[in-house]
């Protein structure tokens, strides 16, 4: 395994305890923290640094060009570590998450063994957003053609792989963190008839736009009076928009800003519509998990990847141009307007799709694809 730190990685990883494959995990970054998370792995960490010199972490914070000199000369490549890895270990299959930080560095190193299988996990933004720029998408075709595996989190992910050169097989499209522990979150779940929170996630920022959201609630005040409208995630760009244009003097907002994976889920559970905006991402992991605690969702729909799990009007609404407010407004007004639409959508929600999104569901089906490529190298070796 070829991954960052990485919660959504770990969450991941967990899904091949105890299934007879021995695993490593090389962070591409060395945070040179060991995860008890999973334990079961060998983890290589503490591998970036030559020398551990003391004052480290003064120089970095008062200096940056002096520790920018330093790491220069002072740090290994990964690459060099991955290769050093490689021949130790001798794996039948590497398996790296994200392109550009963990398939592009390694791509060279990879070429010098064409034996040792590839699996590619593709995450959010990964493909999408990054085609559109011209050095990391001649980076994306230097390295699909020699991967052999793919999983991504969306099919849109494998159809733009397929065209910039990926010629493997496509593993499937899954959470990119596995599926969810739905007796953890159970007593987070309040009724329908309970629910008068408007929830909606804080980001903006590169992709995130949260300010197109607050500007669509600014055209409804009078709509949304009955409800309590919560942003979770606020940065200061959030912050900032809604002092500037007084929607913190509403009675009936709350701006919060870091919380624990846990108090976003609660929150969930408490909501009756679920608004989340962006320019790009994959399948966002926030609108799985407000389908899980059984709120309405209103999502972004990059690239057409939310539309593989919503069906406009139907189970959600897909907002189609994330930069205005106007369109978003008018999908929160239908979802006011049409409640019984709504409560529909939620059940229908809780029948078809988040059945599919429980944690032994998609363990079962990504270990079936595990053991599918290790039957075929067997095969292949036999």
């Amino acid at each position: 395994m070829v991954s960052i730190f990485s919660n959504h990685f770990f969450r991941w990883t967990e899904q091949l305890r105890d299934s007879g494959h021995e695993v490593y995990w090389i962070d591409v970054y060395d945070s040179n923290t060991h995860v008890k998370k999973i334990d079961f792995v060998h983890q290589i960490i503490g591998w970036r640094n030559k020398i551990k010199y003391p004052g480290r972490y003064w120089i970095k914070q008062n200096s940056p060009k002096l520790y920018k000199f330093i790491n220069r000369i002072n740090q290994r490549k990964l690459a060099q570590i991955f290769e050093s890895k490689l021949s130790e270990i001798r794996p039948d299959v590497v398996h790296s998450f994200v392109m550009y930080s963990a398939c592009v560095p390694i791509y060279k190193v990879m070429k010098k063994y064409p034996t040792i299988k590839w699996i590619y996990s593709a995450w959010g933004n990964d493909l999408f957003f990054y085609q559109n720029e011209n050095q990391k998408l001649q980076d994306m075709k230097l390295v699909l053609p020699e991967l052999d595996y793919m999983f991504a989190d969306c099919v849109r992910d494998f159809k733009i792989a397929k065209k910039h050169g990926f010629q493997g097989e496509f593993l499937g499209a899954y959470p990119g963190g596995g599926g969810y522990e739905f007796e953890l979150y159970e007593p987070f779940l309040k009724p329908y008839t309970q629910r008068k929170i408007i929830l909606i996630k804080g980001y903006e920022h590169k992709f995130g736009r949260c300010n197109k959201v607050l500007k669509a609630i600014d055209i409804l005040k009078e709509e949304l009076s009955g409800f309590n409208i919560v942003v979770f995630g606020a940065n200061d760009k959030v912050l900032n928009f809604v002092k500037k244009n007084r929607l913190n003097e509403w009675e009936n907002l709350i701006i919060l800003e870091k919380l624990s994976h846990s108090e976003v889920l609660k929150l969930m559970g408490e909501s009756l519509i679920y608004i989340g905006d962006s320019i790009s991402d994959g399948m966002p992991n926030t609108l799985l998990e407000a389908i899980v605690m059984e709120a309405f969702p209103i999502q972004s729909n990059p690239g057409g990847a939310t539309a593989e799990l919503i069906s406009h009007k139907e189970n959600g609404l897909l907002i189609e141009y994330p930069e205005d407010f106007e369109e978003i407004a008018k999908h929160i007004s239908y979802a006011l307007i049409h409640l019984d639409k709504v409560q529909e959508g939620i059940a229908y929600n809780n029948k078809e799709v988040k059945p599919k999104l429980e944690r032994n569901f998609i363990k079962k089906l990504v270990l079936i694809q595990y053991e599918k490529v290790a039957l075929e190298l067997k095969n292949n070796n036999d």
